[in-house]
């Protein structure tokens, strides 16, 4: 059995316990634990058979289960009866600036609940061992421990936004020197494609966790929605960070493109501009160097410094007014 953590809860405190999960029917904590006590179990990425028996044992619906054993489901809030199924989506930096995403799915009752995780390398321990730590939170029941749990998933969020912001950052000022070289356009395009896919998967989280923090659900007590109400305002900033990041790694390649039209065209300018200034003396020495015996000036003594003082005289007036309308 794939089981992380199984402990029993009454009134916040921690009881040494055995949870012994054979499938036989839960019928919640009694006797000793009754009042607030609940069960909380961590499972990672169990298999079919092993699930099967925590289904018999808490009387999870099947279709709930299927969906907790499928990795690739969306955020979602389903009620069944008076049970609630929950789907949240972790995420993390993998190797290079790739983002790789998780599952974990939550069966919540009145007296239990369970954690599904797949996919995802950051384990609850250290999040249990703090809510264990405090007695009067833990003392509100599995409601607050998945907002613990959510709250723990989307924080994972932030090191990504900023990993990523660092390395916009960093192409949007090279950017400003010169034109993106060809594998820096295809790392701003790569990224794109990671926010992109981002928004599709963690995006329904919004309004997953919207609906905890407002709508009328079993084994949510309305006293706990306002801590619902605290993830949905941090999924909301983790989701503006990553929209806007997607929107300057757009405004990267146009700006850039910007930049090098200027250039190309200050470019464009001083060529143009020496075009004119050497078609003077070109054209006046094709005119001499044709073969006519009555050229104006041609038998003239001063007629070569004629020449070179009109073309210098021309070729410097145009390159005065080139200079003067800023294309030299």
């Amino acid at each position: 059995m794939t089981i992380v953590a199984a402990r029993r809860y009454a009134n916040g405190k921690v009881h040494d316990l055995p949870i012994v999960l054979d499938g036989t029917p839960h019928s919640g904590p009694g006797g000793l634990f009754s009042g607030n006590a609940f069960d909380w179990i961590g499972l990672c990425e169990p298999s079919a058979a092993e699930m099967d028996l925590i289904r018999r044992q808490y009387g999870l619906h099947p279709l709930a289960v299927e969906d907790a054993l499928n990795p690739r489901q969306l955020p979602k809030v389903d009620v069944y009866g008076k049970q609630l199924f929950v789907v949240a989506r972790t995420a993390a930096l993998g190797q290079g600036e790739e983002i790789v995403y998780g599952q974990t799915a939550f069966f919540l009752g009145k007296d239990f609940i369970i954690s599904v995780r797949f996919g995802s390398n950051r384990a609850h321990t250290d999040l249990r061992r703090d809510l264990e730590a405090d007695a009067e939170r833990l003392s509100e029941g599995p409601d607050y421990v998945l907002h613990a749990v959510l709250d723990f998933i989307v924080d994972g969020y932030l090191p990504i936004a900023d990993a990523l912001e660092d390395v916009a950052q960093a192409i949007e000022e090279s950017a400003i020197d010169a034109f993106p070289e060809p594998d820096t356009i295809r790392r701003i395009f790569r990224l794109r494609r990671q926010l992109r896919r981002y928004e599709r998967v963690i995006g329904p989280m919004e309004e997953m966790v919207e609906r905890l923090a407002q709508a009328d659900l079993p084994t949510i007590d309305p006293s706990a929605r306002i801590w619902f109400r605290d993830v949905l305002d941090h999924v909301r900033r983790a989701m503006a960070r990553m929209r806007g990041l997607k929107e300057t790694l757009a405004a990267i390649v146009e700006t850039a493109s910007l930049l090098e039209q200027h250039r190309q065209g200050e470019m464009t300018r001083q060529l143009a501009a020496w075009a004119a200034i050497l078609a003077v003396p070109t054209a006046i020495a094709g005119i001499y160097g044709m073969n006519f015996d009555y050229i104006p000036e041609l038998k003239w003594h001063y007629g070569y410094f004629f020449v070179w003082m009109l073309i210098l005289g021309v070729c410097g007036g145009l390159f005065l007014r080139f200079r003067r309308i800023g294309w030299l």
